[in-house]
């Protein structure tokens, strides 16, 4: 029907369209996949099994998640030593420390390890130890080659196949709330969501056709410039590789961590991320030549040890490994053996690609190892370059409390929907992070084929070639996309014409470029506030350790009114491997206190490292680096305007065991995001903005800022203990004027109990140290107003000045001044349900509390049980009015008449019914306090530490004016992309060997460039067949069009009868009948 209707269309079109309609027979449509394979059935169940291809499909699209969790071996410990020994060695050192323990009582033995690193030196042992007492465990550590004792941990990986359900569109403005799985959700995702970042979004466009990651990202420009990947070495740590995957042409090696006796992938997660990174046919890798080193680190019960992670880490090592791709992930950046042995897999010029975790789109999310210096951290974008709503996001929180987190992600890639190979064969769609890392470590291992020297590529060369050239996406901010999107090209064009040096990241500091330097950009720096902290990242490419140089030297420009700002800069001493970080602190100077403007300047910073050929003179090699600083400078604002957080009390995983503030998210078991108002009160930071209030952080004790300057001071989910000379000074600056708004959470010692957990650090079973908050210490701050909460434990849904809230799991007030105003409501008691699992509805729970100090001229103090409201991790129903009534009544003295005349007023209670709460007995709170130390008995307040002390740079005044735009693509020194132009591309395929019978049937060969075996000529002469078939299909058809048009039509024989039946049969006219005259 298509050939009739083109008759009579020209003969340009009718050409186009045989020759497309041809091709569409012959070749199949590029990552095109069945009607049915898009769509999703949501009742579907996730099924822990592996998914094989259906049937006549050439891609399943499926949406894997991966539930990480861990718990410690008992009786089981890592001994670290300090350098490589053999196993005789390591047995006699062991021996000679546990004989110093003169334990009779202990009990050992070392645990065999059966695996390809058994036979080479180690620097650990895994050894058995009973009754294993402190004291034994001490002694082990004293002796002079063992470095640290560590309890074995074992992994749990839950893999669960879904069809990908059509996402939700999040333009729209709600709160979120956690769906992380009690097993530490760290690589994948349960749904599949995108963060829009302004774009038009047409989804079911994008699932229709799945796309090809590689040539999207233009893998197939250097596959015909002759790069394939040859020569390189790429680890895949996952769960295996089957032998004979036709998916596969250059697997050099397969080795088995585990205690199971195969080699293959039973799960099918292994096989999906070797197929990014190298598969050579269907859904291609972006290296089809480098060398595949499959280690399968996780059994088919989804089970791994650290132990095993540590030899598998170190064959590496032995191996010399190139590239490693780890699609693992957790919280504890604080497990110092799995810590320590990346360094050391760096240090050795193994570049490490990890993926940042899937706990998005909240903030300060990152996992471990992607959020270190020394690896490339890789976030997850769809295809249309929207960040992925799965894709963690930063800052780091490793520098908290007293610091500031770094610029993570390094860089964002497609992990949404991306094809890979199949257990067996065909291909699938996942998406997740894990499915962003090895597109990455792909890319990464075709880069490093592509440069001439090898010597050149090096963990921190490569990430600066990455982050250099990545392409940033509008309307995303630096916590979100990092340096921006892959961009492999430009990635290669600077790699290629690279000369060792050191760069930053970020490269500059713009405090008014909106939104990319969010949350700098999110608030003005004035006189008298906190000092604005960026925690830079310095990345040597020269050499796995360097220095820096004398000190910073800071250069303001003088045109700028860069005198204006004052600035400290604080640095790593050893920038080891490959890396360090820069601290800048910005300050405004007292001249500009009433000023508002611009203020420019920089800081230069140069960095040395041993020359490896000692030819360069002293034997080392130096690069000097600038980071432009650009702040906006505004007059000090009013006291009632400035609120203080209070950063410094709050605690969270790791290392302590803190839970979770919602009792009710038993899939989220600890409190581990830092607790800042940049992570996961994020949203409140930003509401307090919108409503003009200036918020500065306290990452120091309360007695180190000056109360007169700010009008509240904030402390919310408070775990820290408190100096008694802060209780002291809080008092009189509240009596002088300053205000104080709490909100607490549960604190209840049988439910502490109740959900007692393992420490790893500690190798015992431990209740957790506090509650949601810190009760007994909030007690102790607020005592002296005759305030005091409860360890009572509550939630319900209630209606409060005509808006709907949620309590969940919150303390109650036990004790208020009774000239103060106390709003109660009707809750259910939680704690009973948790204890004995029963429901009772208790009357009249006081949960708020306003109070006007007596004192001439002091402050007001604000109470609230709960601050789930406006915590973004389990908020159900954020509670931010609450919070700006409060904000209104402390800096204002204006009590919201909705609350003081409300219906849910009562009397403040005494305290005398119950008990106040108390402390758990035998808490190890001392062992993470900053403020507590050990002691006989009960733990003491340590010596109240000095307060912070910053020197400020002496600046060297530049009379030059500063450059207008800090933002432009990242140019390494001595490189000009200008001049660093592709050569021409050459005709070239790399080789597709054919399939042999019984193999996976179509071949996908978009744009006809496919990685692997085939001969050459063969594949060059695919088009020209094509053509000729089209052509003579074209030709046949204008040969019939011309001699329909040049004959006169005839009645033929054959047609004869039936016209004279059909004139027999009509009783009307025949032109009646046919419509036609049959004479003509």
């Amino acid at each position: 029907m298509v050939c009739t209707t083109s008759l009579n269309m020209l003969l340009l079109p009718v050409w186009g369209s045989m020759l497309l309609g041809l091709l569409s027979c012959f070749l199949p449509v590029v990552g095109m996949e069945p009607m049915g394979g898009a769509t999703s059935d949501s009742d579907h169940t996730p099924n822990t099994e592996p998914l094989p291809s259906p049937p006549g499909s050439n891609c399943s699209e499926l949406t894997v998640k991966l539930e990480f969790s861990t718990r410690v071996v008992e009786h089981e410990y890592i001994i670290g030593f300090t350098g490589y020994f053999s196993a005789k060695a390591r047995s006699l050192y062991i021996r000679s420390a546990l004989r110093n323990a003169a334990d009779e009582a202990l009990e050992w033995h070392i645990v065999p390890r059966e695996n390809p690193a058994s036979n080479f030196p180690s620097d650990f042992e895994l050894v058995h130890i009973r009754q294993a007492s402190p004291g034994s465990l001490l002694t082990l550590e004293d002796h002079p080659y063992i470095k640290r004792v560590t309890p074995q941990r074992k992994v749990f990986r839950m893999l669960k196949y879904s069809p990908s359900p059509e996402p939700t569109p999040s333009n729209a403005t709600r709160s979120w709330q956690s769906s992380r799985p009690f097993r530490r959700t760290s690589l994948s995702l349960s749904t599949s969501f995108w963060h829009a970042t302004g774009r038009h979004s047409s989804r079911r466009l994008l699932r229709a056709i799945p796309r090809h990651v590689a040539q999207i990202l233009q893998a197939d420009v250097l596959w015909q410039m002759g790069h394939t990947g040859a020569g390189v070495k790429v680890a895949v740590f996952d769960t295996g590789l089957s032998e004979k995957h036709p998916h596969f042409k250059n697997v050099k090696e397969r080795t088995n961590w585990t205690n199971e006796k195969t080699l293959d992938d039973g799960l099918g997660h292994g096989t999906f991320v070797a197929g990014v990174i190298a598969s050579m046919r269907e859904c291609q890798g972006f290296a089809p030549d480098s060398e595949l080193h499959i280690f399968r680190v996780f059994t088919n019960n989804q089970v791994s040890y650290t132990s095993w992670f540590l030899d598998a880490f170190n064959y590496a090592i032995l191996k010399k490994i190139d590239v490693l791709n780890l699609s693992i992930g957790g919280p504890d950046f604080m497990d110092h053996p799995f810590v320590d042995k990346v360094w050391e897999l760096t240090a050795n010029r193994v570049i490490m690609v990890s993926a940042i975790g899937n706990d998005g789109p909240l903030y300060g999310t990152l996992n471990n190892p992607a959020d270190q210096m020394d690896v490339i951290g890789v976030g997850g974008i769809d295809f249309e370059d929207n960040i992925a709503r799965f894709s963690s996001r930063g800052m780091t929180t490793w520098e908290l409390p007293g610091g500031y987190g770094r610029l993570k992600p390094d860089i964002v890639t497609y992990g949404s929907g991306v094809r890979g190979s199949g257990m067996k064969e065909g291909c699938r769609s996942l998406s997740g992070t894990s499915v962003a890392s090895p597109v990455v470590a792909g890319a990464v291992t075709l880069l490093a084929s592509t440069v001439q020297n090898r010597e050149l590529v090096n963990p921190a060369s490569m990430k600066q070639a990455l982050i250099a050239s990545a392409r940033r996406l509008p309307g995303v901010n630096m916590f979100e996309q990092g340096h921006g999107k892959l961009d492999l090209i430009r990635a290669y064009q600077i790699l290629n014409s690279y000369k060792p040096q050191a760069s930053l990241s970020p490269s500059y500091i713009d405090l008014t470029e909106s939104p990319y330097m969010w949350p700098y950009c999110s608030q003005p720096i004035y006189y008298g506030g906190m000092p604005t902290i960026v925690n830079v990242t310095i990345l040597n490419g020269m050499g796995v350790t360097g220095r820096i140089v004398d000190k910073p030297i800071w250069q303001p420009y003088l045109p700028q009114n860069g005198d204006h700002i004052d600035v400290a800069v604080s640095y790593s001493p050893v920038l080891w491997p490959w890396a360090g970080y820069l601290a800048v602190s910005i300050s405004v100077a007292k001249k500009a206190a009433s000023w508002e403007g611009i203020a420019q300047g920089h800081v230069m910073v140069t960095v040395a490292s041993p020359a490896e050929n000692h030819s360069e003179s002293g034997g080392e090699m130096t690069s000097t680096v600038k980071l432009p600083i650009k702040v906006k400078i505004v007059p000090t604002p009013p006291r009632s305007k400035r609120v203080l957080w209070d950063q410094y009390h709050n605690l969270r995983y790791p290392p302590g065991y803190f839970p979770r503030d919602n009792l009710r998210m038993k899939n989220d078991p600890l409190d581990w995001n830092g607790d800042h108002i940049h992570t996961n009160f994020k949203d409140m930071y930003q509401h307090l903005r919108s409503m003009g209030y200036f918020v500065e952080v306290l990452g120091a004790p309360i007695t180190c800022f000056d109360a007169s300057q700010y009008g509240t001071l904030l402390m919310v989910d408070s775990e820290e203990e408190y100096f008694p000379e802060e209780i002291t000074k809080l008092r009189r600056d509240i009596d002088n004027g300053l205000s104080l708004i709490v909100f607490s959470d549960w604190y209840n010692t049988s439910v502490m109990r109740k959900v007692k957990f393992y420490d790893e650090n500690t190798r015992q079973w431990w209740m957790p140290d506090t509650g949601g908050a810190n009760v007994p210490a909030l007690n102790d701050l607020i005592s002296v107003w005759g305030m005091a909460f409860s360890d009572g434990l509550y939630e319900g849904d209630f209606t409060l000045a005509d808006h709907d809230m949620y309590y969940a799991s919150g303390c109650s007030i036990a004790r208020f001044p009774e000239d103060g105003i106390v709003i109660a409501k009707n809750l259910k008691d939680q704690g009973l349900e948790v204890l004995k699992q029963e429901t009772a509805v208790v009357e009249g729970v006081p949960i708020l509390g306003l109070y006007q100090t007596p004192s001439d001229g002091g402050g007001r103090i604000a109470l609230y049980g709960d601050s789930n409201c406006i915590d973004d991790s389990h908020r159900q129903k954020d509670c931010f009015w609450l919070l700006d009534a409060l904000l209104q009544y402390t800096s204002y003295s204006m009590t919201p008449p909705s609350l003081s005349h409300s219906h849910s007023r009562v009397t403040p209670p005494t305290g005398t019914e119950h008990p106040l709460p108390q402390r758990l007995e035998g808490n190890h709170l001392y062992r993470y306090s900053k403020v507590l130390e050990a002691h006989l008995g009960d733990p003491k307040p340590r010596p109240l530490p000095a307060c912070p002390h910053l020197s400020w740079a002496k600046p060297q005044p530049l009379n030059e004016t500063a450059p207008s735009n800090l933002w432009k693509h990242q140019k390494l020194l001595s490189v000009d992309l200008d001049k660093v132009a592709l050569p021409n591309v050459r005709a070239y395929r790399p080789q597709v060997r054919p399939l042999s019978p019984g193999e996976s049937g179509a071949w996908d060969i978009p744009g006809g460039i496919m990685p692997g075996r085939y001969n050459q000529e063969v594949g060059q002469t695919i088009p020209v067949f094509a053509f000729l078939g089209a052509m003579v299909v074209l030709s046949f058809f204008v040969v019939q069009l011309t001699k329909a048009k040049s004959k006169p039509k005839r009645r033929k024989p054959r047609i004869k009868r039936p016209t004279y039946l059909q004139q027999q049969t009509t009783t009307t006219t025949a032109t009646a009948t046919t419509g036609k005259n049959p004479a003509v």
